[in-house]
């Protein structure tokens, strides 16, 4: 399963601009995340993946732009510095899941096209329902946008072979989300409690 994370800013209420952070299945459109913040980084990647974690599991690869929380870039435009992991990396890295860099917007047309669809769309759905701030908007997304989304939108997959251990990673993942956690170089043990899990690098703590 390889899922593409990005992000699109627009006045979601009126006089105010949030990101919206989309975490999305490559091969069928399904959203897996959608969360409004204020403004994109290392902390809104990890509640995005973990909210994929916790309804499937693990998965297999993750396709981003360049942004500076997913990739350190050298040169302004060109490659990736893969040997320079960020923290989003380092997390990837330690349970298993392949980083992918995109290296122009067509690459990554599938994101682009959704961050072109929902501003317009979503937004006029939360004037509709009288929301204007951030946690009534995510719990709309999360209780009646996305699943209404996904319903009309998302073609059924060939195969629903689905990764394992959503408990162990999804609580890891929490950690990782708060800030002292990712600065912190304390590490807390992932438990095994009998998880077949897809990736044999089991993460055995929060990065630093």
């Amino acid at each position: 399963m390889m899922l593409h994370q990005d992000a699109s800013t627009h006045e979601w209420v009126p006089g105010v601009k949030w990101d919206l952070v989309v975490t999305m299945d490559n091969a069928t459109n399904e959203h897996y995340s959608m969360r409004l913040v204020a403004g994109e980084g290392t902390a809104s990647s990890f509640m995005g993946m973990r909210d994929v974690i916790r309804q499937c599991g693990l998965f297999a690869s993750l396709y981003t732009d360049r942004g500076s929380h997913y990739w350190y870039t050298p040169e302004a435009g060109g490659k990736v510095a893969k040997e320079k992991p960020t923290p989003v990396g380092k997390a990837m890295a330690r349970l298993g899941i392949e980083m992918i860099p995109a290296y122009s917007p067509k690459a990554r047309g599938r994101s682009e096209r959704m961050s072109c669809t929902h501003p317009g769309a979503s937004s006029q759905e939360l004037a509709i329902a009288g929301i204007r701030d951030m946690t009534a908007a995510n719990r709309y997304f999360d209780e009646v946008y996305r699943p209404a989304f996904n319903a009309e939108f998302m073609p059924p997959a060939l195969e629903r072979d689905r990764p394992s251990c959503p408990g162990s990673a999804a609580s890891w993942m929490t950690s990782c989300v708060k800030p002292s956690s990712v600065s912190s170089a304390k590490t807390t043990a992932w438990p095994s409690r009998g998880w077949p899990c897809r990736s044999p690098r089991a993460a055995t703590g929060c990065i630093t």
